[in-house]
């Protein structure tokens, strides 16, 4: 069998780029999915805020989901579900070009070869479960992800009483809260080894105040208990070592995403070691030509909107390589691109080479961080040359960081590679909880923040425009009719 573009996954990157290839005019695209229905996360996950980006309004996830389903089919996709794809060849061996993509599938119907153009790898993410995170102890029922809570409760219809206790603090974790709450749960307590929630504030207020579950702060689960049955967990903390025994009846181990890259692994692609997924430029190609990867494959875990509308990137990039007839890059000329490092505290960068001038997905790359740093710059650098500065950013564990692409037309692509490194800030504009005491006045019409009194800047100031009540301005300019009147007086 033959066929323009085969889309492997049919999650939100997976049917938003048919959609895409479809619309810019690709003949035949083929969407292979392992499960029984399309739609990927979103099928299982019934609480609201999908398609806001991509697809201007929001939506539940199921409503999101049969969305992007019945447009990839009205748009001329086929989508063989129960499919799956055991192995990708580029044409003459992954990384070396220079003909059509080889792929094969296994289904109920038997083993199948398709013969593809290009390739579109969208086969997502996962969270490492309780054996992945190396955590001893029995082996009860009882133990799950997010991923499987979901599937039980929602499209099971399965309830989970009891007490229930969600490792991890990050935004899939108060998902898993929800979930557990509309399965007849009582959450006991999220439970994270930081020393506060990495997800926004207002999720654990909400939280708080709706189902009244608390953070349990500095704290490891360390040992799972229960023959058959789950009895609970051995919960330490992580500065003084102290454990105490919390009695549960389920424990859902939430975030610590990997990509689902196997299939990527078995294809030979070049992989990142801190994304943990395939190699790509800012087109999302990978390091065999005509073979791409979008989605939570590539860097793990974006919202499903910002999934699909890096589908659709990818999706313009191969439609551009199948009008052209030219296979993007050979070998050779992929070598030559240009790495982009992320140093510590920066877990990873993506996308994570630069092989063109074109621009990553909306326009913008994708960092996460190892730890909570109070606020910094982020500054690009190549060979000692400064390209680019950043704003001030805050660096939260598990939540994205942005940095715009506008340096790439000043990377040198004979130099060495691009390192992403944070820079340091005056202390007062580093505070990591506190604002400096700043006023803030308006001189010739421009808004600025006066220095804090600490500050040298800042003493002066307060000495200038000393008196309560009245704006610094006001101070300066009855300084000037003062010494206009004492000039104008006799001695």
């Amino acid at each position: 069998m033959k066929v323009d573009v085969l889309v492997v996954g049919a999650g939100p990157a997976g049917l938003s780029a048919a959609i895409e290839l479809r619309r810019l005019g690709v003949g035949s695209v083929l969407v292979a999915e392992r499960e029984a229905a399309a739609g990927g996360v979103p099928r299982h996950s019934w609480h609201t805020g999908y398609g806001l980006r991509d697809l201007r309004r929001v939506m539940t996830g199921p409503a999101y989901a049969r969305a992007l389903a019945d447009a990839a089919l009205a748009a001329g996709a086929e989508l063989r579900l129960g499919t799956t794809v055991t192995g990708v060849i580029a044409g003459g061996g992954a990384g070396l070009g220079g003909g059509p993509v080889s792929v094969s599938m296994t289904s109920v119907d038997g083993v199948e070869t398709v013969r593809a153009a290009a390739v579109l790898l969208a086969t997502g993410c996962r969270e490492r479960p309780r054996a992945a995170r190396l955590i001893p102890g029995d082996r009860p029922a009882g133990v799950m992800t997010t991923g499987e809570l979901q599937q039980r409760v929602y499209l099971s219809a399965e309830r989970r009483p009891g007490r229930a206790l969600v490792v991890g603090a990050e935004h899939v974790s108060f998902s898993a809260a929800m979930t557990l709450a509309h399965a007849g749960a009582r959450v006991i307590a999220l439970v994270t080894e930081y020393d506060r929630q990495q997800s926004y504030a207002a999720f654990r207020l909400g939280a708080a105040l709706r189902w009244r579950v608390p953070v349990w702060t500095s704290a490891r689960v360390e040992r799972v208990a229960g023959r058959g049955r789950l009895d609970g967990v051995e919960v330490a903390d992580v500065r003084t070592g102290e454990a105490r025994f919390v009695p549960c009846d389920t424990v859902v181990f939430t975030g610590d995403w990997i990509p689902d890259h196997e299939l990527a692994r078995l294809a030979g692609l070049a992989m990142d070691p801190g994304t943990r997924g395939p190699v790509v430029d800012t087109r999302l190609e990978t390091s065999a030509a005509g073979v791409f990867a979008a989605g939570n494959l590539v860097h793990a875990a974006e919202t499903a909107d910002v999934a699909a509308l890096s589908g659709r990137h990818a999706a313009r990039h191969v439609a551009t390589m199948l009008g052209t007839g030219s296979k993007s890059l050979a070998a050779g000329a992929r070598g030559a691109g240009v790495p982009i490092l992320a140093e510590p505290p920066l877990r990873w960068i993506s996308p994570n080479t630069i092989t063109s001038a074109a621009t990553p997905p909306l326009g913008r790359f994708v960092l996460r961080s190892r730890d909570f740093r109070r606020p910094a710059r982020l500054e690009v650098r190549q060979d000692g040359r400064l390209l680019a500065r950043s704003r001030r950013v805050r660096l939260v564990p598990e939540r994205p960081v942005h940095l715009g692409a506008g340096w790439l037309a000043r990377v040198d692509p004979a130099g060495g590679p691009v390192r992403v490194v944070t820079g340091s800030l005056p202390v007062w504009l580093g505070a990591p909880l506190r604002r400096p005491r700043s006023r803030v006045s308006v001189r010739r019409g421009r808004w600025r923040a006066e220095p804090p009194a600490t500050s040298h800047a800042g003493r002066r100031h307060r000495a200038r425009a000393a008196g309560p009540g009245l704006p610094p301005s006001a101070h300066r300019h009855g300084e000037r009719r003062r010494r206009s009147t004492s000039a104008a007086s006799p001695p």
